[in-house]
C-alpha cells in the first residue's frame, strides 16, 4: 500500500488484503498503563497496508501501554514512533526509507533538547529486509517481524540498555497470540478480529509466506473470548482477519478441528453482534459448507472479497494460484444461488511475466460475466526473492499501462453501475459516526459501501432501516426510515 495511516482509524472491514486504501492520519488510542496512572510516554504508529497490519498496530499499542505509553498526535512529539510496513504494493521499502529520513531530522531534533526518540520499523518490509534497514539507516533502534511483536516491551528495554538495532524477525515457536494481553475492546461499532496468520500458497507474485510465515489458525475458545468481549465493548460488527481467512482450521475446546463455516455459525450466536465479514479468502478454500452459510447466517453480510488475479488459465498457472477461471465461475454461481444479493469484490494483477493479449482478454471476459462491486487492480512488479521475479518474458510497462486502463475503466463502470442499482432500495446501514456535513451521519451498507444521511448523533453505534436516495462517485445518500433498538451487550 502506498500511503500511510495510523492506528486506531482503520478502514471499515470487508475491503481486502493487501489492496485497501488507507485512512486518515491520527494518533495511536492506546489504553492507559496498567496501573491506571496517566501515561509518561507518547507512541505513534504510522500503519501501510492491510487491515492485519491495522489490528497488528493495535495489538503493539497494547503490548506497550503498560510500558506506559499514551496516544501521541504527531511523530514530532513521540517518544517512540513505529512504522508498521507492508511489502505488497511496488517500492514499498523504498517509501519506508524516505519515511525514515524524515524521521532522522525529527530523532536528532528531540536529542538536541534533552529527550530520545525511539525509533522501529515493524511489519513485512522488516521482516524481508532487516539488515538493509539497520545498514541504510543505523539510527533506527529496533526491528521486528510480524510474528514477534509480542516482543516489542522486551526489545524496546533492550533499546535502552545497549546501543545499536535490536532485529527480532524469527518465526518462534511460541505462538505470539498466546503471550499478548487481552486487546483492547473499545474499538467502536466496527472491529477487526485476527483469526487467521501466514500463507502456505506460494504465488509466484507474493512475498507473503516469506514475511508472514506458515499458515496458522487460532483456536477456537480465544477466538470467541476475544469476539465477546469486542461485542461487549460496543462493537455490533466484527471482521473476521487472515491471510487466507477462508483457510482457518482451528482447535476446537472438545479436541476437534472446525472449520470457518463451524466458527461463523457458533460466532453468530453471540448476543449483541449483528454483522459478520471475513477477508482475505481464497478460491481454492471456498468450501461447500461456506458457501451455504452465506445463505444461512443472517448476521454473515452478502459482500466477499474473492481475489481471483487473472481470468487466463495460463497465468493462474503460472501464478501458482492452484484454481481456474472456471472454479472461480463456479463458486461465483453457487454464492448468489445461496445469498441472492451477494456482492462479490476481487483483486486483479495485470503483465505477469508471459501474459499475451489473449490472456488480458480472458481476464477482460471474467469481469464482464461475473460482474464486481468493487475490485482492486495492479501491473504486476516484481518482489525480490519470489518465483515470478526471475521469469522470462516480462511484460513492457506500456504494454501493462495500457492494460490497466482497459480493466479499470470496466471494473468502475461496474462498481457504478452496482451502486445506481441500489438507488430506491431498503436496507439497514450500522452507522458509525458523524459524517462531513452538519447533522449528517455515516455508516456502511451490508456491501460495504460508505453511506450518509441527516439524522441523530445517537445513531453512532446503531443500525438504522434506510431508503438508498442517490448514487455518488464513492457513496451512497440515504433517507433515514428507522432506527432499531439496540440489542444489549
Amino acid at each position: 500500500m502506498t500511503s500511510a495511516a495510523s492506528f486506531p482509524a482503520a478502514p471499515l472491514p470487508g475491503a481486502p488484503l493487501p489492496a485497501q486504501a488507507a485512512s486518515p492520519e491520527t494518533a495511536v488510542d492506546s489504553q492507559a498503563p496498567a496501573d491506571g496512572s496517566t501515561p509518561r510516554k507518547k507512541l505513534f504508529i504510522r500503519t501501510w497496508g492491510c487491515q492485519m497490519n491495522v489490528y497488528d498496530s493495535g495489538r503493539m499499542a497494547d503490548v506497550l501501554a503498560p510500558l506506559g505509553y499514551g496516544p501521541a498526535e504527531t511523530p514530532e512529539e513521540a517518544d517512540m514512533v513505529i512504522l508498521n510496513t507492508c511489502h505488497i504494493r511496488e517500492k514499498a521499502s523504498e517509501k519506508v526509507f524516505s519515511d525514515l529520513g524524515r524521521l532522522r531530522q525529527m530523532k536528532e531534533a528531540r536529542a538536541e533538547a534533552g529527550q530520545k526518540m525511539v525509533l522501529a520499523v515493524a511489519g513485512c518490509v522488516a521482516q524481508a529486509e532487516g539488515k538493509e534497514i539497520t545498514s541504510r539507516a543505523p539510527w533506527v533502534d529496533i526491528v521486528l517481524g510480524p510474528q514477534t511483536y509480542h516482543r516489542l516491551p522486551e526489545m524496546v528495554a533492550r533499546a535502552a540498555r545497549a546501543a545499536g538495532a535490536q532485529i527480532d524477525t524469527d518465526f518462534p515457536v511460541e505462538q505470539k497470540f498466546d503471550l499478548l494481553p487481552q486487546p483492547r475492546a473499545e474499538q467502536g461499532p466496527i472491529a477487526f478480529l485476527t483469526i487467521q496468520e501466514g500463507c502456505d500458497k506460494f504465488c509466484s507474485f507474493c512475498v507473503v509466506p516469506y514475511t508472514r510465515g506458515a499458515e496458522f489458525s487460532r483456536p477456537v475458545a480465544a477466538i470467541v473470548a476475544e469476539a465477546k468481549r469486542l461485542v461487549a465493548g460496543g462493537a455490533r460488527e466484527i471482521a473476521l482477519l487472515g491471510q487466507n481467512v477462508n483457510a482457518w482450521h482451528g482447535e476446537a475446546p472438545d479436541g476437534t478441528t472446525w472449520n470457518l463455516s463451524r466458527l461463523l455459525y457458533e460466532l453468530a450466536e453471540i448476543e449483541g453482534l449483528e454483522r459478520l465479514r471475513y477477508t482475505t479468502s481464497h478460491p481454492r478454500d471456498m468450501d461447500d459448507a461456506l458457501i451455504q452459510a452465506h445463505g444461512r447466517i443472517p448476521q454473515l453480510m452478502p459482500f466477499l472479497h474473492l481475489p481471483v488475479q487473472s481470468g487466463s488459465d495460463k497465468v493462474l498457472a503460472a501464478m501458482n494460484r492452484g484454481h481456474t477461471a472456471e472454479l472461480f465461475y463456479r463458486i461465483a454461481d453457487q454464492l448468489r444461488e445461496a445469498r441472492p444479493d451477494m456482492a462479490l469484490s476481487s483483486d486483479f494483477i495485470v503483465g505477469h511475466p508471459g501474459e499475451s493479449a489473449a490472456d488480458h482478454a480472458a481476464t477482460m471476459a471474467l469481469v464482464e460475466k461475473v460482474g464486481f462491486a468493487l475490485a482492486y487492480s495492479f501491473k504486476y512488479s516484481a518482489r525480490p526473492g519470489t518465483p515470478a521475479a526471475g521469469q522470462p518474458f516480462q511484460v513492457a510497462e506500456a504494454e501493462k499501462d495500457a492494460r490497466l486502463q482497459e480493466l479499470q475503466a470496466l471494473l468502475r463502470q461496474q462498481q457504478d453501475e452496482f451502486n445506481r442499482a441500489c438507488v430506491g432500495r431498503e436496507c439497514d446501514i450500522l452507522f458509525t459516526g458523524p459524517g462531513r456535513h452538519p447533522g449528517q451521519m455515516a455508516g456502511r451498507s451490508p456491501w460495504l459501501q460508505p453511506v450518509h444521511a441527516l439524522g441523530p448523533a445517537t445513531l453512532a453505534g446503531r443500525s438504522a432501516r434506510v431508503k438508498i436516495a442517490a448514487a455518488h462517485p464513492n457513496s451512497l445518500s440515504a433517507i433515514l426510515l428507522d432506527v432499531k433498538e439496540l440489542a444489549p451487550a
